[in-house]
């Protein structure tokens, strides 16, 4: 068939592509850093960071925009 023989076609010349390419030593990285991660720790919520930049009413209450996607 056609495809069989375009097929052994691309595997002879990707074996002989292949043949120009250097033996090389294997290549081994010894890291000492593995599977590290950093301390993880909590920080204190201040509040009154986010009331200073929201709009709030005569009451104190929160306004917030209604989302676009709410129908």
């Amino acid at each position: 068939m056609k495809i069989e023989k375009e097929a052994e076609e691309i595997l002879q010349s990707f074996s002989d592509a292949l043949k120009d390419i250097p033996d090389l030593e294997e290549t081994h990285y010894m890291v000492d850093n593995v599977n590290l991660s950093r301390e993880d720790y909590a920080e204190d919520k201040d509040s009154s960071k986010i009331i200073r930049n929201a709009h709030v009413d005569d009451e104190g209450n929160l306004i917030a925009e209604k989302g676009k996607w709410v129908k």
